[in-house]
Protein backbone atom coordinates (compact mmCIF):
# COMPACT_ATOMS: atom_id res chain seq x y z
CA UNK A 1 0.00 0.00 0.00
CA UNK A 2 1.50 3.76 -1.05
CA UNK A 3 0.55 6.93 -1.91
CA UNK A 4 1.54 10.12 -3.06
CA UNK A 5 1.17 13.33 -1.55
CA UNK A 6 1.86 16.88 -2.54
CA UNK A 7 3.59 19.32 -0.21
CA UNK A 8 5.36 22.48 -1.20
CA UNK A 9 5.08 21.66 -4.94
CA UNK A 10 6.49 18.65 -4.30
CA UNK A 11 5.42 14.95 -4.67
CA UNK A 12 6.36 11.86 -2.67
CA UNK A 13 5.78 8.88 -2.59
CA UNK A 14 5.52 6.67 0.68
CA UNK A 15 3.64 3.92 2.74
CA UNK A 16 3.49 3.39 5.92
CA UNK A 17 6.60 3.55 8.23
CA UNK A 18 8.28 5.39 5.11
CA UNK A 19 10.63 8.11 7.24
CA UNK A 20 10.76 11.12 4.74
CA UNK A 21 12.80 14.34 4.31
CA UNK A 22 10.07 17.62 3.66
CA UNK A 23 11.04 20.94 3.37
CA UNK A 24 11.41 22.73 6.93
CA UNK A 25 8.40 23.67 9.05
CA UNK A 26 8.09 24.93 12.49
CA UNK A 27 7.05 21.64 14.18
CA UNK A 28 7.38 20.35 17.75
CA UNK A 29 9.42 16.42 17.40
CA UNK A 30 6.74 14.18 18.02
CA UNK A 31 3.45 15.94 16.60
CA UNK A 32 1.51 15.07 14.27
CA UNK A 33 1.24 16.64 10.58
CA UNK A 34 -1.89 15.75 8.14
CA UNK A 35 -1.11 16.35 4.12
CA UNK A 36 -4.13 16.23 2.82
CA UNK A 37 -3.27 16.67 -1.00
CA UNK A 38 -3.32 13.30 -1.69
CA UNK A 39 -3.16 12.67 -5.72
CA UNK A 40 -3.00 8.52 -5.56
CA UNK A 41 -3.46 5.55 -3.44
CA UNK A 42 -2.56 2.20 -4.40
CA UNK A 43 -3.63 -0.63 -1.99
CA UNK A 44 -3.47 -3.99 -3.25
CA UNK A 45 -6.40 -4.28 -5.85
CA UNK A 46 -7.53 -0.73 -4.78
CA UNK A 47 -6.23 2.49 -6.81
CA UNK A 48 -7.52 5.85 -6.76
CA UNK A 49 -6.03 8.34 -9.09
CA UNK A 50 -7.38 12.24 -7.69
CA UNK A 51 -8.42 14.44 -9.98
CA UNK A 52 -6.24 16.67 -9.13
CA UNK A 53 -6.67 15.02 -5.20
CA UNK A 54 -8.63 12.68 -3.58
CA UNK A 55 -11.07 14.30 -1.39
CA UNK A 56 -11.05 13.16 2.02
CA UNK A 57 -8.05 11.14 1.71
CA UNK A 58 -5.39 12.37 4.18
CA UNK A 59 -1.74 10.88 5.06
CA UNK A 60 -0.87 11.53 8.51
CA UNK A 61 2.69 11.64 9.99
CA UNK A 62 4.79 12.36 12.74
CA UNK A 63 7.71 14.46 13.08
CA UNK A 64 10.71 12.56 13.90
CA UNK A 65 13.49 15.21 13.69
CA UNK A 66 15.24 18.58 11.87
CA UNK A 67 18.21 17.71 10.59
CA UNK A 68 20.34 19.87 8.22
CA UNK A 69 22.63 19.35 5.45
CA UNK A 70 25.76 21.15 4.38
CA UNK A 71 25.90 22.05 1.14
CA UNK A 72 30.35 23.86 0.16
CA UNK A 73 30.46 25.82 -2.84
CA UNK A 74 33.72 26.08 -4.20
CA UNK A 75 35.38 28.58 -7.07
CA UNK A 76 38.78 27.99 -8.54
CA UNK A 77 40.45 28.89 -11.28
CA UNK A 78 43.96 27.51 -11.89
CA UNK A 79 46.83 29.70 -12.41
CA UNK A 80 44.90 33.23 -11.33
CA UNK A 81 45.10 32.85 -8.04
CA UNK A 82 41.09 32.84 -7.58
CA UNK A 83 39.74 30.87 -4.76
CA UNK A 84 36.26 30.92 -3.16
CA UNK A 85 34.40 29.12 -0.93
CA UNK A 86 30.71 29.75 0.43
CA UNK A 87 28.91 27.40 2.63
CA UNK A 88 25.08 26.85 2.79
CA UNK A 89 23.03 25.31 5.23
CA UNK A 90 19.28 23.83 4.61
CA UNK A 91 16.61 22.75 7.18
CA UNK A 92 14.45 19.65 6.62
CA UNK A 93 12.17 18.78 8.61
CA UNK A 94 12.03 14.23 8.80
CA UNK A 95 8.69 12.70 9.28
CA UNK A 96 7.63 8.99 9.52
CA UNK A 97 4.45 8.44 7.38
CA UNK A 98 1.83 6.85 10.22
CA UNK A 99 -1.31 6.09 8.36
CA UNK A 100 -2.46 6.79 4.98
CA UNK A 101 -6.76 7.00 5.21
CA UNK A 102 -8.80 7.38 2.76
CA UNK A 103 -11.90 9.45 2.79
CA UNK A 104 -14.38 8.31 5.79
CA UNK A 105 -11.31 6.22 7.44
CA UNK A 106 -10.35 7.40 11.19
CA UNK A 107 -6.22 6.43 12.25
CA UNK A 108 -6.64 3.21 14.86
CA UNK A 109 -5.81 4.10 18.28
CA UNK A 110 -2.60 4.43 19.67
CA UNK A 111 -1.54 1.70 22.15
CA UNK A 112 0.66 3.19 24.58
CA UNK A 113 3.01 0.75 26.26
CA UNK A 114 3.43 1.68 29.74
CA UNK A 115 4.64 -0.50 32.03
CA UNK A 116 1.53 -1.41 34.04
CA UNK A 117 0.85 -3.13 30.42
CA UNK A 118 4.02 -5.50 30.26
CA UNK A 119 3.46 -9.04 30.63
CA UNK A 120 4.87 -10.16 33.89
CA UNK A 121 7.90 -12.70 32.83
CA UNK A 122 6.83 -16.24 34.47
CA UNK A 123 8.73 -16.84 37.54
CA UNK A 124 9.24 -13.20 38.57
CA UNK A 125 6.00 -13.48 40.60
CA UNK A 126 5.63 -14.26 44.34
CA UNK A 127 6.84 -17.78 45.19
CA UNK A 128 5.16 -20.44 47.08
CA UNK A 129 6.29 -21.03 50.46
CA UNK A 130 8.24 -24.73 49.41
CA UNK A 131 7.32 -27.67 51.64
CA UNK A 132 9.90 -29.42 52.15
CA UNK A 133 9.88 -30.24 56.12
Amino acid sequence: MYAVFEDGSRQYRVSEGDVVKLDYRDAEIGAQLEFTRVLLYRGGDDTHIGQPVIEGARVVAEVVDHPSTKLYIQHFRRRKNYRRLKGHRQPYTSVEIRHILLPGQEPPAERHTGAAEKPEPVGAGATAPQSGE
